[in-house]
């Protein structure tokens, strides 16, 4: 399979509204490998959603052993996930990005979610998440389908911190390049 390049900020199409899938088809599914064979190239990344290898299409990876501390590589693949129900309770959790390399913030989120998703074989399924990393997971891989990112819910103060610290960062990496 293949490996995509991730997209950074500030990227337009981590902005844009990902289109429902309507078919499972073997290029949607090829879509999803090469999504789980990018985000098993990473370094640390526990989820990937399509906008971030370019595709506005409603589509996420989940990489349950890494959001679960676990050895091997595990995938979820999401189609159309969208969110049923959430908590009332919150939790903070210090997110980072892959879209946003090296850039963390904590962010508060619902503790718990109900997702409605279509898998690999066309079947709808439901997952309802406890008070995890992977609850924080699922809602900001599904935010990046909505062009939203967790800096999104951070003070202005703090986001334009961070999106100056990237800039910085992309200038610095790109002159050593030269």
């Amino acid at each position: 399979m293949t490996a995509k390049p991730i997209v950074i900020v500030p990227a337009p199409v981590l902005r844009q509204t990902a289109q429902p899938v309507e078919h499972v088809t073997d290029d949607v599914r090829k879509m999803l490998t090469d999504m789980a064979d990018t985000l098993k190239g990473t370094d640390n990344g526990v989820g990937l959603a399509a906008n971030q290898v370019g595709l506005l299409k409603r589509l996420v990876v989940l990489d349950i052993a890494r959001v679960e501390g676990s050895g091997e590589h595990e995938f979820m693949h999401l189609i159309n996930p969208e969110i049923l129900w959430v908590s009332d309770d919150t939790s903070p959790y210090l997110e980072g990005c892959l879209s946003l390399p090296d850039q963390y913030a904590e962010v508060l989120r619902p503790a718990r979610v109900r997702v409605r998703y279509v898998d690999m074989q066309g079947r709808q399924q439901e997952v309802e998440t406890g008070e995890t990393l992977y609850s924080h997971v699922l809602q900001h891989e599904i935010d990046h389908l909505n062009g939203k990112l967790f800096i999104d819910y951070l003070s202005s103060l703090k986001r334009n911190m961070i999106l100056r610290k990237l800039k910085k960062q992309t200038r610095d990496d790109e002159s050593h390049i030269l």
